[in-house]
């Protein structure tokens, strides 16, 4: 068995997955060790690219001694199920999102992680950009005041091909939604991480511009923050030839608008003039961080998680952070299908 303590066996061998093997390879002391598809063809050829060991089942990998963290990158169905497995056999688990694509599966992913002592975290990896990061200090500090109205618009676009490109897209079993559960996720967290929990959401939701898909391509849906403060949210996968998200906060004593997580305006009230924050002041903030100045947020993301292994401490992004925006989503497709305002249910 290998003295390192960061062995690390990634499930899926997609695009997302060579997102993380690239990661993996500028940490030091961290080591990509085994790479899981039930496609061996692609495994071995990800193996030999990344000269790591394959397997074609995930019961086998979780035997080897010299892993000690699983990242999963594969289909959202699968998420629940797989960490439980990597919980059951002692390894901490990284997963993509949505960590779960039902209320049940979310919970029983956390507690089992609780109950085996291992460490859970899930990528949102938006949260670590300069400008969010950014955002957060401006609202912590109180710059903003008190928020009175938070939205986010996500303007995308995804071709028919897109979606026919896996059997799996564009399905409630695997995907778990369309335009707010795949695409659209990160900007619920972003938006709910800096404007504060949300009460209830009133949604609707449309499929309007594709063909062959069950989930939702258009999402529209008005939300009650537990502050008081109201705020829209808006996704859809229709909107040619795909645009910017866009994240919306004002409070009593400003204002601050973020797209595509950069921010574009911040205003202070008790300034004379408006402060014309720009991506180039950010390397200001991160200067005590290399890899954020890289840009490489799932690099980041990583670090923090073997750092809080490493200290016995919960990530920055635990499986309760991560449950959050799954909650306004679930809440928002139950919405859609009753036609009434849900409460927001606490998944963690």
């Amino acid at each position: 068995m290998s003295d390192n303590k960061n062995g690390i066996g990634i499930v899926g061998a997609g695009m997302i997955a060579r997102t993380h093997a690239e990661a993996l390879r500028q940490i030091p002391g961290a080591r990509l060790v085994a790479i899981c598809s039930h496609n061996a063809s692609s495994a071995k050829q990800f193996a030999e690219e990344y000269a790591c060991n394959w397997y074609s089942d995930l019961s086998t990998m979780l035997q080897n001694p010299d892993i000690q963290i699983v990242a999963l990158c594969t289909p959202s169905g699968l998420h629940g199920v797989q960490a439980i497995m990597c919980a059951e056999a002692g390894k901490h688990v990284l997963t993509e999102k949505p960590m779960g694509i039902d209320t049940n599966q979310i919970r029983e992913m956390i507690a089992a992680c609780h109950s085996h002592q291992v460490k859970l975290a899930v990528i949102s990896q938006h949260r670590f950009q300069p400008d969010v990061i950014r955002a957060k200090q401006c609202i912590d500090e109180g710059r903003l005041g008190t928020i009175i109205a938070a939205n986010a618009s996500i303007n995308w676009y995804r071709t028919q091909d897109y979606y026919d490109s896996a059997t799996w897209r564009g399905t409630w079993k695997w995907d778990g939604g369309g335009a707010l559960m795949n695409q659209g996720i990160h900007t619920v967290d972003v938006l709910q991480y800096l404007a504060g929990p949300v009460h209830s959401v009133y949604a609707q939701c449309r499929t309007v511009a594709h063909k062959r898909i069950e989930v939702e391509d258009v999402a529209a849906a008005t939300l009650q923050y537990k502050h008081g403060g109201v705020g829209t949210l808006f996704a859809s996968t229709s909107c040619y030839p795909g645009l910017q998200s866009r994240i919306e906060l004002f409070g009593q004593r400003g204002s601050l608008i973020l797209e595509n997580n950069c921010i574009t305006n911040l205003h202070y009230m008790d300034q004379d003039d408006t402060d014309d924050y720009s991506a180039q002041k950010a390397s200001n903030l991160v200067s005590s961080n290399p890899a954020l100045a890289v840009g490489d947020t799932h690099l980041v993301q990583y670090i923090d998680f073997i750092d809080a292994i490493a200290h016995d401490r919960a990530p920055s992004v635990s499986g309760e952070e991560g449950a959050k925006p799954l909650s306004i989503i679930l809440a928002a497709y139950q919405s859609a299908e009753l036609g009434i305002p849900v409460v927001i249910e606490d998944l963690g």
